[in-house]
């Protein structure tokens, strides 16, 4: 991951995105706190956008106005090609939402009752409900766990049917909160693939929130930090995970904090001279998102943020 991949600014990706996630200019204020000041989003369709960011940067606020569930105090978002200020409860049939940890299950209902009974609440009749039920419960691969009762699938399962609901509705745009938060290295890997496979062969538009830095190098196309309110940085996939700490680091002011530790120390601390730490010089900087192998240590950011 180069330094010329990085952008500095509000903007995310220029790709024409108006079968996806549009928005620009976002603001919004609760009382004194400003969570979210002049964002600009783009999603294109068959692209994962990885959002990253320290707690409190504002990221599920921003979910949750692309989700149409929270209006903007200023600004535009457009959810697969629909208005979603404007009208927002037609935007709402346009995406699918998934949260880190769904609570809205019927547990004592089987997986393909709760989602029949979800797919009526999008309009459908019952045959047509049961047999679009079945259609997103073969789609994520869950398909013989139609008939279990939702409080004995495992985490990995209810991770699953939580991205079939979000798919009844046969959305054009995914928004996927700390998808895997709770769940094992095999859940985790299966619903990525879900994911890329939703993106890249069926074209849907993704945003994937996330503290895992490995996860973001895994699913990203592109890759923004939101720090507070605003997009701070941006840059292209396929880095790695040690160049997107480095980012987050620079992004949040804690690359010089850290460096002073490390000074204080002999340079000897973790994040010495060698460390790769950026040196605020911005993008074009030689602190830059390449950092020698092995320089980051496997502590730290890699697994998520853990911000102090």
């Amino acid at each position: 991951m180069s330094p010329a991949a990085v952008s500095r600014g509000p903007g995310v990706g220029q790709a024409d995105a108006a079968g996806g996630i549009v928005a620009a200019g976002i603001e919004k204020r609760f009382g004194t706190v400003q969570a979210l000041s002049g964002v600009d989003l783009t999603v294109p369709p068959g692209t994962v956008l990885a959002l990253l960011g320290p707690n409190g940067a504002g990221k599920s606020t921003l979910i949750r106005i692309l989700a149409a569930s929270v209006l903007p105090d200023a600004g535009t978002v457009s959810i697969g090609g629909i208005d979603a200020v404007e009208r927002p409860r037609l935007a709402c049939g346009r995406l699918g939402l998934v949260l880190a940890e769904e609570r809205s299950f019927f547990w004592r209902l089987t997986g393909i009752q709760n989602l029949t009974f979800f797919a009526a609440l999008h309009g459908l009749r019952r045959r047509e409900a049961v047999e679009r039920s079945r259609e997103v419960l073969e789609r994520v691969g869950i398909a013989p766990l139609a008939t279990r009762r939702v409080d004995r699938y495992s985490t990995g399962m209810k991770a699953k049917l939580s991205i079939a609901r979000a798919l009844l509705g046969d959305p054009a745009v995914l928004l996927l909160d700390e998808p895997t938060r709770s769940l094992d290295p095999i859940a985790t890997v299966d619903t990525r693939t879900l994911v890329l496979e939703l993106a890249h062969a069926q074209g849907l538009a993704v945003l994937f929130a996330t503290h895992d830095l490995h996860e973001a190098t895994a699913v990203a196309d592109h890759v923004a930090v939101l720090v507070d309110g605003k997009i701070a940085a941006s840059l292209a996939g396929g880095g790695s995970a040690a160049g997107l700490e480095a980012l987050l680091l620079d992004a949040t002011g804690h690359a010089g904090v850290l460096r002073e530790m490390a000074q204080a120390g002999g340079g000897s601390g973790l994040f010495g001279e060698a460390s790769g730490v950026p040196d605020g010089s911005g993008a074009g900087g030689t602190g830059g998102m390449s950092p020698p192998p092995g320089a980051l240590p496997p502590t730290g950011l890699g697994g998520g943020l853990g911000l102090p």
